[in-house]
């Protein structure tokens, strides 16, 4: 199957391969239906249709000078690019381009750790190197580092940093975009930048101080089109002596407002590591009584909720928090965890978890039952350890024996971190699966219910999911799907949310919810683009950026 970029024939085409040939070795210029497939969206909700986001070839530079000596082919012949480090962006579109017929870049080949430093706590690696590799090399170095790392951990720390993605130990390390510190880009020109303290000549502090001197364009490369990164500076967390877990639990649904400010505030101080809540109810679930009004339409009903909650003899919500660093400082912070609680709740109730010395053994990693019972948090990436264990969530399994659910796509939704806003939220969500008679609901995925809580994947804000499966096999719930994540995003709009990352087949729809003063700033960032890029080459559409060349294509991608 031949796919061309956009306006460009297929003569100017197989000039542009030969120059890529040239530029990176015939062997690393990929073009056959099997190495396209490499490329595709495993999970796109368009998959084998006419706008499916598929490459035309993709080429893999093994150095910086062969991503330059790309660039200037693509300005060339006016081939548009997608740029991945590993390619392993998935539920988020995987390695597939927002403009179809684009020239994959892939950075794989790009292994090099440059430096790790274990005093200073730092790394800097190349976009090749996954969260595995950055890893063992720790460990074979003895160093006392921890990589806060995403989940599943296959993909890159410049890849996930640079799309803001997200792990699970402390908040300045879990939010990995601003973990980042010192970026080099090659540009659209095929000119090399370095960003911060790299730009200046024989500078040592290029990872520890990231603005250097006036303005900082190092966020225009997050999520962004305006350059090739192609060095990442990471801050790494010191390997803590001491790892604690514990439980706080309220009684009442209204009881959430304390139990919120008591985690922010324990968050805003360094004191805890990512807050896992959750709801000891979600069994009742299954009990139609109990699911009708933790669903039901247009007002909860809080004191029957409370009520079968009581009668259950559980708790309404839950929060498990985490604790890094002395055995003496983890086990005061978490006394200190319980009196706040007490304070905000006074019913709270308090329950010890794990205590171990780091780092941790295998036996102790896999432990999921503390002395509360099983737990929620992701213990390999609390302690670090990359892992794959997420796809313990989909496939065929045994609470799963029939269908390959294909897991997950869906709205991470960015919302302040208060109780209104999470049962807003939950009220608004609820309706909508009501409204729109949604039956792409499973038990991996529960519908939205008085029981749907945030993720705090962030310091200052709460994530909340809307997430539906898909089956790429069954193609009426794919598009189905696709119909209620647009009607998420509406919701979402209506009530000041949106998303914090999304997909190509989303991107111009999330973006054109950033509309402030007649899309003031998607006007900055297109003329900064059409400025530095004006062939439009570089990723052309990621992020709702669209250069002018390829500007007609806003809102068709997929189509």
């Amino acid at each position: 199957m031949t796919i061309l970029p956009p306006n460009v024939s297929a003569a100017e085409f197989a000039s542009a391969m030969s120059a890529f040939e040239a530029a990176v070795g015939k062997e690393w210029v990929l073009s056959s239906d099997m190495d396209i497939a490499a490329y595709r969206d495993p999970w796109s909700m368009v998959r084998d249709k006419p706008g499916e986001l598929l490459p035309s070839a993709a080429v893999a530079p093994a150095s910086v000078e062969e991503v330059q000596a790309v660039v200037r082919v693509a300005n060339q012949f006016k081939i548009p690019l997608y740029t991945v480090s590993t390619g392993k962006n998935y539920s988020y579109g995987g390695a597939a381009p927002n403009v179809r017929g684009s020239v994959i870049v892939d950075l794989k080949r790009m292994k090099q750790i440059i430096e790790i430093d274990g005093d200073r706590n730092f790394a800097l690696v190349e976009p090749g190197v996954t969260y595995f590799d950055l890893y063992r090399e720790i460990q074979a170095r003895g160093l006392k580092l921890m990589i806060d790392n995403p989940d599943p951990a296959w993909g890159s720390p410049s890849g996930n940093s640079l799309d803001r993605g997200v792990g699970y130990t402390m908040g300045p390390y879990r939010d990995h975009a601003s973990s980042v510190c010192g970026i080099e880009v090659v540009l659209a020109s095929g000119e090399v930048m370095r960003t911060g303290m790299g730009a200046l000549p024989g500078s040592k502090s290029w990872q520890e101080y990231k603005h250097g001197f006036g303005p900082d364009p190092a966020g225009l490369f997050f999520q962004g089109n305006y350059g090739i990164v192609t060095k990442v500076g990471v801050r790494l967390m010191p390997m803590p002596e001491h790892y604690r877990t514990g439980k706080i639990t309220v009684p009442r649904r209204h009881d959430l407002h304390g139990l919120i400010k008591t985690v922010n505030y324990l968050a805003d101080m360094f004191m805890v590591g990512e807050p896992v809540f959750s709801s000891p109810l979600h069994p009742l679930m299954k009990n139609k009584e109990f699911a009708d009004e933790a669903t039901r339409y247009g007002k909860f009903n809080d004191d029957r909720l409370d009520e079968m909650a009581a009668e259950a003899n559980l708790p309404f919500y839950q929060v498990e928090l985490q604790f890094y660093g002395s055995e003496a400082t983890t086990r005061a912070n978490w006394e200190y965890a319980q009196e706040i609680a007490r304070r905000n709740v006074p019913e709270s109730k308090a329950l010890d978890g794990v205590s171990y010395s780091m780092p941790l053994t295998r036996e102790q990693i896999m432990d999921k039952s503390p002395p509360y019972g099983e737990s929620a948090i992701r213990r390999y990436a609390a302690v670090a350890v990359p892992n794959l264990t997420t796809f313990d969530y989909v496939g065929r399994h045994v609470e799963n024996p029939d269908d390959y659910v294909h897991l997950h796509y869906g709205m991470f939704t960015v919302v302040p971190r208060s109780a209104e806003a999470v049962f807003e939220v939950q009220r608004a969500w609820v309706d909508l699966v009501h409204d729109a008679k949604a039956t792409l609901v499973t038990e991996q995925t529960p519908r939205p219910s008085a029981l749907t809580l945030p993720m705090q994947w962030h310091q200052t804000c709460f994530f909340m999911w809307a997430g539906f499966p898909l089956q790429t096999t069954k193609r009426p719930i794919s598009e189905a799907l696709l119909d209620m994540l647009e009607r998420v995003l509406e919701v979402n709009a209506k009530h000041g949310w949106s998303e914090y990352r999304s997909e190509p087949m989303l991107q111009d729809k999330v973006a054109a919810h950033y509309n402030f003063n007649d899309f003031a700033l998607r006007r900055f960032n297109e003329t900064i683009k059409d400025a530095v890029d004006p062939n439009g080459i570089l990723s052309p559409g990621r992020g709702g950026i669209w250069p002018k060349a390829f500007r007609s294509m806003r809102g068709k991608v997929g189509l």
